[in-house]
């Protein structure tokens, strides 16, 4: 199959572009690299055997996307191009629309004709669920509290009303959702991993701070109602995230929508990764006490039954040190990040 994965040198993106070309099929990645590397795509062009395609292009080029896209052809469309920032997306809320919705419906455009769209969503879109429904089903009422979440839901909107439309013209595509939770971890080969810039994540954050290449780490908020005044959020290995995103694109049927968490079904405070990372890496990670970040729900972990019940999905790094130690791993032995590669 012919899959164009947009975002393909980010850090989830090229993980796919792994994947299918481990799979066999003929991938074009398109990244603007603002946050992506080429190096990434660099290694993963080594083993791919003429199967992948690069072009330096962002959602927010229409004509680009159009043309790379109709020189290629896609069969299938892998969408991971974004910003993806929470509290950036609190101050520059236009930016954000300008490139995850605008984006967006440029991509749509350029790859209308496509039998298979799958779309990385988030569990933004669902805000802060009420109590009784956590952890969080695809039932959940979406009322996200960042202009990322919006954007995100809105683009689910967005896929909704064009897959309705071309079903009603005859040229039914086959759509899915995925709503992530927190993804991290690395690719266990050792090829790829996580380097953003900047750095917001928690675990490459805090295993920075345990290797002494930041003076601490900030925890935002210790006044949630949580057990321990901390965040609890949901960890999803990278890799188990590009498994459900396989598992939903050989699901896809003409005129099929789709919409699935995908996380582990279990939630770590920000203490307990903290603690986790201290223990994996061997050495206290420093910390300070921060304010709450606008946008920051106390809670928010999956409920995976219906991935795994309807795709046979299932984390199989259902364990957070699993998680950590990959991720410690590759940012152990790649102390520059991509830079280094």
């Amino acid at each position: 199959m012919r899959c164009l994965v947009t975002g393909g040198a980010g850090f989830i993106g090229s993980h796919a572009v792994q994947r299918l070309l481990r799979d066999g099929h003929e991938v074009l990645a398109i990244d603007d690299l603002s946050r992506g590397h080429a190096e990434a795509i660099d290694l993963l062009r080594q083993d791919a055997g003429g199967r992948l395609s690069f072009e330096r292009v962002s959602i927010q080029d229409h004509d680009g996307l159009v043309n790379a896209a109709g020189a290629f052809a896609p069969q299938a469309v892998m969408h991971f191009a974004a910003l993806a920032y929470v509290g950036e997306s609190v101050q520059q809320p236009g930016r954000y629309y300008a490139v995850n919705v605008a984006g967006m419906l440029n991509l749509m455009h350029a790859c209308a004709d496509v039998e298979k769209f799958v779309f990385s969503s988030s569990c933004a879109t669902y805000g802060q669920p009420p109590a009784e429904l956590i952890p969080v089903p695809e039932t959940c009422p979406q009322a996200p509290m960042s202009p990322y979440g919006r954007t995100k839901l809105i683009g689910e909107w967005m896929l909704r009303d064009c897959a309705r439309a071309m079903e009603l013209g005859g040229r039914p595509v086959g759509v899915a959702m995925l709503r992530y939770f927190n993804v991290a971890g690395a690719d266990r080969s050792g090829l790829l991993g996580e380097d953003h810039e900047p750095e917001t994540h928690l675990i490459p954050l805090a295993i920075d701070a345990a290797l002494g290449r930041r003076d601490s780490l900030t925890i935002f908020g210790t006044d949630y109602p949580t057990t321990d005044g901390t965040c609890v959020r949901d960890y999803v290995h990278v890799e188990d995230l590009v498994d459900a995103h396989v598992a939903a694109l050989d699901a896809l049927k003409p005129g099929r929508v789709l919409a699935y968490n995908v996380g582990s079904g279990r939630g770590y405070s920000v203490r307990e990764v903290i603690d986790t990372v201290g223990q994996v890496v061997g050495s206290v990670v420093p910390t300070v006490e921060g304010a709450r970040r606008e946008g920051d729900p106390p809670s928010l972990f999956a409920d995976p039954s219906k991935i795994r019940r309807e795709l046979g999905w299932k984390a199989r790094a259902g364990d957070l040190r699993e998680i950590v130690a990959d991720a410690a791993s590759w940012r152990t032995s790649h102390p520059g990040g991509y830079a280094q590669c």
